[in-house]
């Protein structure tokens, strides 16, 4: 029996039919791109090549499941955007648990939380975009310096590793005489180098005021309305970039030293663990976990992609839900076009965010450089000279660019959105149309000045921001999850319904969102707890050592 028709579907009942035929069906994919054009940030870019740094291939099983895995709550969440039109935020206050009558329910409480925890994310990534435009154009005599003694510095390193791995005794790489000889002479003019630059100048607030001019260009762009222009623009550097780094793992093929061997895959689809004798093996579970929450479609796509589906998408052209076998059949054919889109932009954005993990784990990972602080951009640009060679920074500085400032300038202008509807959802002043486009203006105003003023308190970990947003995230999937599962169970349409082996993997995707959590929160107590055991020892370790300096 169906369930009764809502009175809070509004949508227009200017509905459209569905497209019968595959060419028909792709031409009509839009909301999961939309998703993939934005998911291409900040997860791919900076968590997911860190945990390639941190735990070289044996973390890869991860990464494709963290992809693959949201994909069956997200056509549950779409499922039930087409049956019943209702927004995001409207179906999860439905969902059972604690609330409080016209304020909300647990699930929008912590997507509050979730906001906060993603507002440090976009603060992350305004500083990433002033690295990039610090490395770029410093404003400074400091960031100049800066400049040249770091990409010295990450110079050095990388040949330094290439050089020790290609005459390690019992190496399994062919030495090349002369590359060695290049190696060599590389390294001493670096030493030379690095010696008359002296040490770095203690202070760098490139990043920082460029990170101010980020934030100040995107509110006005995003107040004054200028979508379409950023939204092309920044879409097509984004692709190009995706491309180029796909490009990039193909071609490192060709080279001897940074070449992904079959074993190297084999290790990374074996389902286990980094070895503990690995550098940086202790912390890569953590990141992974992390990252796990943010790459492919994380929490905040999953909230916003039913949006996509009722302002723009399917749920729109079905109409408002009733009993006529009409309706059913618009509704089941929408549901397909759902589903090939959900699909087809999951192989688009796993197809990118493996390609990064690839470059972090091939040549960060060999390396032993591992992307943070204030040189964390510098670092990812490491992942193009072997292909590039001089030219590596130039392109990655402007594909960096393009996908950070891209996500910081969409995600804003989605929270703005988002944050509007809490606001209607919880009773709080959003009470006719013309209340929720104001209040869109100014939260598309504000909203940038918060991140940036999250970033400015710890300008010098952005990718921290990064991965506590990715931990939160993380946190938010079980439960979106669960309001799946209640979706399909309480709230369905029976003419809907999926099949027995649709809900077996529901089942499964949920069950490893919980378990990814559950990972988490464990690993997170468990190195909180040892570090809280190790201050002790460290204080005694550093008294001691004052001790002896005063004697």
């Amino acid at each position: 029996m169906s369930s009764p028709i809502s009175p809070d579907d509004h949508r227009s009942t200017m509905f459209e039919n569905p497209p019968q035929t595959i060419t028909g069906i792709l031409s009509r994919l839009g909301p999961g791109l939309i998703i993939a054009g934005s998911i291409v940030g900040s997860g791919e870019l900076i968590a997911t090549t860190k945990t390639g740094a941190e735990a070289g291939f044996w973390l890869l099983w991860l990464i494709l499941i963290g992809c693959v895995i949201k994909v069956f709550v997200q056509v549950e969440l779409g499922r039930d955007t087409i049956i019943r039109g209702k927004s995001t935020m409207d179906a999860l206050g439905e969902v059972p648990g604690p609330r409080i009558a016209g304020r909300g329910n647990w699930l929008i409480w912590y997507y509050l939380i979730m906001f906060l925890a993603s507002a440090a994310q976009l603060g992350g990534i305004a500083g990433a975009v002033g690295q990039a435009l610090a490395i770029s154009m410093p404003l400074t005599e400091q960031g100049q310096k800066f400049n040249q003694i770091a990409n010295a510095e990450t110079e050095f390193k990388t040949a330094s590793a290439e050089l020790a791995a290609l005459t390690k005794p019992g190496s399994t790489f062919v030495a090349d005489p002369a590359r060695v000889d290049a190696l060599d002479t590389r390294i001493a003019s670096l030493t030379e180098t690095l010696t008359k630059l002296g040490p770095k100048p203690p202070t760098n607030y490139d990043p920082q005021y460029w990170a101010t001019v980020i934030a100040v260009v995107t509110s006005i762009l995003l107040v004054v309305g200028k979508y379409k222009l950023i939204e092309w623009s920044t879409t097509t550097m984004v692709a190009a970039f995706t491309l180029t780094t796909v490009g990039t793992v193909i071609a490192l093929q060709f080279t001897d030293f940074w070449a992904i061997r079959f074993s190297d895959i084999v290790d990374g689809l074996s389902f286990r663990l980094p070895p503990a004798t690995q550098s940086g093996s202790q912390h890569a579970l953590a990141t992974a976990l992390a990252t796990f929450g943010i790459i492919g479609v994380g929490a905040s796509e999953l909230v916003s992609y039913p949006y996509w589906c009722l302002e723009k998408g399917y749920a729109r052209y079905t109409g408002p839900r009733d009993n006529s076998p009409e309706w059913a059949e618009r509704a089941r054919g929408w549901l397909t076009v759902l589903r090939w889109d959900c699909w087809c932009s999951m192989v688009i954005y796993t197809l990118a965010t493996v390609a990064f993990y690839l470059l972090g784990a091939a040549i960060l990972g060999r390396v032993g450089l591992n992307p943070g602080g204030f040189e964390l951009v510098r670092t990812l640009t490491a992942m193009y000279e072997p292909v590039f060679g001089r030219f590596a920074q130039s392109l990655f500085l402007v594909g960096a660019f393009a996908v950070l400032f891209s996500t910081f300038f969409v995600a804003n202008a989605g929270h703005a959105r988002v944050l509007t509807d809490v606001a209607r959802v919880m009773s709080f002043g959003i009470k006719s149309e013309a209340d929720a486009k104001r209040s869109i203006r100014i939260m598309s105003g504000i909203l940038p000045f918060v991140c940036l003023a999250i970033y400015l308190c710890v300008p010098e970990e952005p990718q921290q921001l990064v991965l506590l947003s990715g931990m939160v995230q993380a946190f938010m999937l079980p439960m979106l999850a669960f309001a799946a599962l209640y979706f399909r169970y309480a709230r369905g349409d029976d003419r809907l319904r999926p099949g027995k082996v649709w809900d077996a993997f529901l089942w499964i995707s949920t069950a490893g969102m919980f378990v990814a959590a559950g990972c988490l929160v464990f690993k997170s107590t468990n190195d909180f707890i040892k570090k809280q055991q190790a201050k002790p020892a460290i204080e005694k370790v550093e008294a001691v050592d004052l001790d002896s300096r005063a004697t």
